[in-house]
């Protein structure tokens, strides 16, 4: 199997179902690393439980500088988008005739507040499996810091250990060029509205397809910018991931390039017709491999 095909497939799901994950696919075996949270971005602030609006402040929030952001911090919005703080989905990630090549997990880590504005926080974690490890070892986690209206990406983090070797990458999404980014990021210039692969995943759980045949949008997967175009091909399809058995909606995939679609590549994104509108299966269909990217469970 070809490191395209690895760093293609596992990205894909990995990186929420959309846009340009197919060019990352990560996989790995042997014993796995624990997964160690990354600091949180300057600025950025867990919000406080909404049911306790008396506690006490922690001994962190005791200092004046920090009181006096929290009176200025912009209260995070009730979206209504079926997202859950704690959230996580487990899934693996089958290639041609290989099984769990890779395992991957998605979680919603937080809701709180960054550069002024009510912000999701979300991860990826990805990891290849036996015997694929042995020949592409691969550990990489995924942060996305997203508005919590438009889920508009403000910072996307990749920290990557591929075959040893690590790469950190801290990208402060900016439409304008007026937000300068933090010492430890790079200011990204995108388009207004650009979303990021696990908003972009999250966003789409969120189109009520009942009422929306398609959806357009500019995603950056930490290289490259692309148009990604959704559409509803079924509204109700029996699927049967190890999770269980379920009744989903399938929604087809297309990724544009300058305009240009990339026909050599199709995806096919399957949500629950649950409340929380859950991704249970992701199958991917590219000239060097087919994949399948199964629900295992959800906490």
């Amino acid at each position: 199997m070809s490191r395209k095909t690895i760093v293609g497939l596992a990205a894909f799901a990995a990186l929420g179902f959309g846009a340009t994950a197919f060019y990352w696919l990560h996989a790995r075996g042997q014993q796995l690393p624990p997964e160690v949270a990354s600091a949180e971005p300057p600025g950025y602030r867990e919000a406080p439980p909404v049911e306790k609006p008396g506690s006490a402040p922690s001994a962190k929030s005791t200092a004046p500088v920090v009181r006096a952001e929290a009176k200025k911090a912009v209260p995070p919005v009730d979206t209504g988008l079926p997202l859950r703080s704690g959230e996580v989905l487990e899934y693996s990630a089958n290639v041609s005739n290989l099984n769990n090549v890779a395992t991957l997990k998605l979680q919603v880590a937080g809701h709180g507040n960054f550069l002024g504005k009510s912000t999701w926080h979300l991860k990826a974690f990805a990891h290849t499996e036996n015997p694929l490890r042995m020949v592409f070892e691969l550990d990489d986690q995924f942060d996305s810091y997203s508005d919590a209206g438009t889920l508009a990406s403000l910072q996307y983090e990749m920290h990557l250990s591929e075959r040893g070797q690590k790469v950190e990458s801290v990208q402060r999404m900016s439409a304008t060029g007026k937000e300068p980014a933090s010492p430890e990021a790079t200011e990204t210039r995108v388009l207004p509205g650009t979303r990021d692969p696990l908003g972009m995943m999250q966003y789409l759980r969120n189109v009520d397809w009942t009422k929306t045949s398609e959806v357009r949008s500019p995603v950056y997967d930490g290289h490259k910018l692309y148009d990604l175009r959704a559409k509803l091909a079924l509204r109700s399809e029996a699927v049967t991931v190890p999770a269980g058995d379920f009744t989903a909606s399938k929604i087809a995939i297309r990724i544009f390039e300058d305009g240009v679609e990339k026909k050599d590549a199709s995806f096919a994104l399957y949500l629950a017709n649950n409340a929380a509108r859950t991704p249970v299966l992701l199958e991917a269909v590219m000239p060097f491999a087919t994949a399948r990217v199964e629900l295992l469970n959800s906490k």
